[in-house]
């Protein structure tokens, strides 16, 4: 293998295309289709690109065209979606042989984002625990729930349930039953777990190694943890509040539920529009200006190295403060009392150009592929760039060119604009000299 392959940024985009061809080729199979024959090839591959991306995206019915074969396949790929496939890999490593070689540990840092070699092996370790107690906690908060049925039987109360919580904490979207989780929108007793596994799973790992490690302690934590919790919070709260006023008198939305039954489908929606996937309210429903504010919570997402996607939550607010810094005429852009590298800022200036480019691209293509109106074509491309899953029906209305476009951008949405196109030039130049400074207009 040539020093080239075995560089990280280029061995993860190959592990994700691996894992969906295998997802594709599982998903074709006849076993994994609940009616006669299997699956077409853009079914497959648009379903399993969607799962291993943890988008949550379909262009068919998951609970009914997809065998317990197919669900089971789905499930397994959203779940290496969600840890990572290099992630996955070096915790196996680590479990049969204790020790990590430095490759090994470079591989895994790119995937977890982690700031130091050294920290790669416990964020690993909370990778695994994390994910499977809130998952197992999750599934059996839900399966006690279910199993109050009278309609529904012991074991499928069970699969509902951990189907549900993996699906919840991977940020997939995925869900056994056809409306979502429409039938629990005013029951809190789902919605809310649901809710919260969601946007733990979003807040990426590193936050939840620094929460474990000092979490009563705010003052010690690192600008990416206060950003990245302040930032949720605030577009939390946010998106609650505009899906509240928007939809509160909407009779196809929020305006048949009470008070109470509002707030909550409010907040569930506002939490599942960063990332989540799951919908307890018609999106094709919604005012036009719900809609605008989903494009804007979608485009920005969750956490790094979580499961959640977008442009981050971080890389949102560094470039807010880049522009109150700016405005105020100040050399420095400071953060919780600390300046922000001007190498971190031109890279997430990058990520939201390529973002935008990505999703002007991708919009431009639909457009043409189909006869789609510009806001719903340019809300399924947000969805799946930014791995969301919301959907307004447009997926499964698309052409094969198009569901495929789709895919296209969620791998790219899931893999990061960043790491696709380091793979895509690994060698980095260094001048031996530098050109004379000039300043164009701006403006």
């Amino acid at each position: 293998m040539q020093a080239g392959l075995r560089h990280p940024a280029r061995i993860i985009p190959l592990a994700f295309l691996v894992a969906i061809a295998i997802g594709t080729a599982l998903l074709m199979l006849p076993a994994a289709r609940a009616g006669q024959g299997g699956a077409s090839f853009v079914e497959a591959l648009f379903t399993a690109t969607s799962a291993v991306c943890v988008t949550g995206l379909t262009v068919v019915d998951t609970a009914t065209y997809w065998s317990g074969f197919g669900q089971g396949v789905i499930l397994l790929l959203f779940q290496i979606g969600g840890l990572g496939i290099m992630a996955g890999a070096t915790l196996i490593g680590l479990l049969v042989s204790r020790r990590l070689g430095l490759s090994t540990h470079l591989l895994a840092k790119v995937e977890t984002r982690s700031l130091g070699v050294g920290e790669v092996i416990p964020i690993l370790r909370l990778v695994l625990g994390v994910t499977l107690l809130v998952e197992a906690a999750l599934a059996g908060w839900l399966f006690l729930r279910l199993r109050g049925s009278p309609d529904m039987a012991v074991g499928e109360a069970a699969w509902h349930a951990v189907f549900q919580a993996v699906s919840a904490f991977n940020n997939a979207g995925f869900s056994t039953w056809t409306d979502s989780l429409t039938q629990f929108a005013p029951d809190p007793a789902v919605l809310l777990p649901v809710a919260m596994a969601v946007i733990l799973g979003g807040l990426g790992f590193p936050v939840l190694y620094e929460l474990r490690r000092q979490p009563l302690r705010p003052s010690r934590w690192s600008v990416h943890a206060k950003l990245t919790l302040v930032g949720t919070a605030t577009l939390l709260a946010l998106g609650m509040l505009l899906i509240a006023v928007y939809e509160w008198r909407n009779p196809a939305t929020l305006g048949g539920l009470d008070g109470a039954g509002k707030l909550l489908g409010a907040f569930f929606h506002s939490a599942m529009t960063r990332s989540g996937g799951f919908n307890t309210i018609e999106v094709a429903a919604m005012r036009e200006e719900s809609v605008l504010v989903q494009y804007l919570l979608m485009f920005i997402g969750g956490g790094s190295a979580g499961t959640a996607g977008g442009i981050r939550v971080t890389t949102f607010f560094l470039l807010g403060a880049v522009v109150w810094a700016e405005i105020r005429g100040e050399p420095d852009s400071v953060v919780f009392r600390r300046r922000i590298c001007p190498q971190v800022q031109r890279q997430a200036l990058a990520v939201v150009l390529m973002a935008v480019a990505m999703i002007g691209t991708g919009t431009l293509a639909i457009l043409w592929l189909s006869d789609a109106p510009l806001q719903w074509a340019l809300f399924e491309v947000v969805s799946a760039f930014a791995t969301v899953g919301l959907s307004s029906g447009l997926s499964a209305e698309l052409s094969g060119a198009g569901q495929c476009v789709l895919a296209a951008l969620m791998y790219v949405g899931r893999v990061g604009t960043i790491t696709v196109v380091a793979a895509l030039a690994l060698q980095r130049r260094q001048r031996s000299y530098r050109y004379p400074e000039e300043r164009p207009l701006v403006g």
